[in-house]
Formats: C-alpha cells, sequence, structure tokens
C-alpha cells in the first residue's frame, strides 16, 4: 500500500467515524428507499433539505407538510393505510409531545405502524431555549401499547436499528442524539453485558454508557447495556442481579421513566432501585451547553459516580 493509499484509507475511516446519527439516519432511510418502493418519508421542514437527493429519486414518496407537526402524523398514518411504511422525522418536542394526540388515534388507534425518529434528545440544544427539549418523551410513548422504542448510544447501532424497524409494519419509536459512545454495541435483543461485577447491576441506555463507565471503573457492579428500552429485557435483568439486587437506572430522559419496568422483572426479589435521569424536582431554565446540563442532573460521570457510590455504601 502506497502512503496516498493509506492517507486516502484513513480519511475514510474518520469520516465514517464521523458520521452523526441523524446523517445516519437519512442515509440508511436514502438508500432504502431505492431499493424498498413501501417506505416514504415525512418531515415538517426539519431535516426536509436533507433528503433532497432522495426526493429528486422518489418525488412522490418523499413529502414536506410545513411546520404542521399534527398533519405530519395524521399524513403518515394515511400512508401506513395505504401500505406504505411512513418515517416521520423532526425534533423531540415537534416529533412526539406536539402531535401526540395524532400518534395516538392516527398511528396506534388505526392499527397504522410507522417509524418516528426524533433529534434533539432531553437538551442536546440548549442554545434554543426549552422549546426543543423534551425529556418525557419516551415516558409519554410509554403509555401507549405495543411501541418499539430505541435509544442508540453510536450511530452504527442507529443503521442496525433502523433498517430492522424499516422492514416490519410496527410502531418503532427511534430516539437519535448528538452525544454518543465511542463505540457500537450489538443491538439484538436483550441487554449486553458491558462489565460483569458482584456488588449490583448498573442499567446504562443509550448514549450514558460512556459516562456509567467511567463513573464506575473502581466499582465492583455488573454494567448492562441497553439501546432498546420497550419491549424491556426483564429476563436479563433477573439474570444479571443475583445475589445482590441492587439496580442503578440511568436514562438519558426523564428519571424514573423505566422503573416500573424495572419493578416488573424483580416483582418477586427483594431489590433496591436508583432511578438516575433528568430531574423531576425542577426545570433548567439556563441555556448552556449539554454537558453543563449533565451536571445539573448528575448525569456527568463524576455526578454518577457520587450517586452510585452513595447508594452502594
Amino acid at each position: 500500500m502506497t502512503a496516498a493509499d493509506f492517507q486516502g484509507k484513513t480519511a475514510l475511516a474518520l469520516k465514517a467515524t464521523d458520521v452523526t446519527m441523524r446523517e445516519a439516519f437519512v442515509e440508511t432511510v436514502s438508500a432504502a428507499m431505492d431499493t424498498d418502493p413501501r417506505i416514504a418519508v415525512v418531515t415538517a421542514d426539519i431535516s426536509a433539505g436533507n433528503f433532497g437527493a432522495a426526493r429528486a429519486r422518489h418525488p412522490s414518496r418523499v413529502i414536506n407538510v410545513g411546520i404542521r407537526e399534527q398533519a405530519m402524523i395524521g399524513v403518515a398514518g394515511g400512508l401506513a393505510l395505504t401500505g406504505l411504511r411512513p418515517v416521520a422525522h423532526s425534533y423531540t418536542p415537534f416529533l412526539i409531545e406536539r402531535p401526540f394526540e395524532q400518534i395516538k388515534l392516527d398511528l396506534g388507534h388505526q392499527d397504522a405502524g410507522a417509524v418516528l425518529v426524533s433529534i434533539g434528545g432531553s437538551y442536546d440544544d440548549p442554545v434554543w431555549g426549552r422549546t426543543h427539549q423534551a425529556p418525557g418523551d419516551v415516558a409519554l410513548i410509554d403509555t401507549l401499547p405495543g411501541w418499539t422504542i430505541h435509544v442508540p448510544g453510536h450511530q452504527d447501532e442507529v443503521r442496525e436499528l433502523l433498517t430492522a424497524a424499516l422492514a416490519t409494519d410496527d410502531c418503532v419509536y427511534l430516539r437519535l442524539s448528538t452525544r454518543r459512545n465511542a463505540r457500537a454495541y450489538p443491538t439484538g435483543a436483550g441487554f449486553t453485558t458491558v462489565r460483569s461485577g458482584s456488588r449490583g447491576v448498573v442499567v446504562a441506555v443509550g448514549p450514558t454508557l460512556d459516562a456509567v463507565l467511567a463513573a464506575t471503573s473502581t466499582v465492583d457492579v455488573t454494567v448492562l447495556y441497553a439501546a432498546t428500552v420497550r419491549p424491556f429485557d426483564h429476563a436479563g435483568l433477573r439474570a444479571a442481579v443475583g445475589a445482590n439486587p441492587n439496580v442503578v437506572l440511568v436514562e438519558p430522559y426523564l428519571q424514573g421513566t423505566s422503573a416500573h419496568e424495572v419493578a416488573t422483572a424483580l416483582a418477586d426479589t427483594p431489590h433496591r432501585l436508583l432511578a438516575l435521569g433528568v430531574r423531576r424536582d425542577s426545570e433548567v431554565r439556563a441555556y448552556g451547553t449539554a454537558e453543563q446540563h449533565d451536571v445539573v442532573h448528575g448525569l456527568d460521570p463524576a455526578g454518577l459516580a457520587e450517586s452510585i457510590a452513595r447508594f452502594m455504601r
């Protein structure tokens, strides 16, 4: 291999690493549209330009409804009822909170499947203020039966989860973030055991994993990773708990969102639970950075380490 060849391959590798979750989403859906005539994309201005190339190839299957999020979900439901596989996309609050009635009725009540793909996470872009933040999104979708909920922690996981979702007719929510772990993990059914220990179990959801690993580097605990939170891996948690049922749940959205799932999994086992996530007791009105919001909510490595150590003591 020549020096030029090596530099070229290195540049390609760096480019692949630098792909964001949103870019992985756009690339995966655009490519899938070329081979699957069922797939249609519905946007409400957000990211509409990213699907320009796909629109040029498939003008009838890339629909931008403008800033009309309720209509976006209604259109997606109508497309599903005609046999298409719609993908609706926007910022988290505009995709989940604003059109929730349409999600409940036009999709769920009609048994119309769709893939909802959000960006922005809980507070990825705090510069836009509270209008672009939705830490309660997973808890809200969790009130509806039958939804699969994916919270990937790496762009490569986005590709795998999305490809699988597009091949079904299910209701799927894929929660993207600008936060990501250093590497991808398996996205199959159930938890992935990242580290084994004897003093308890820490469940790290999506992009929280690297912070959890840093926070527990000197603590003798099992760390489970979840890129899919619904359905929740009850059997996997039961198997990991063993004789020391101390459970810490770390989620990048509303604190305690999956606490009831832990309770269900361990219904016949006395256990202790510490649920960590976006705080419920106060609303952060400052802007700042996403990392600063992590500190406020105790989701940075130092905050997690302090909470977990206190709980384990």
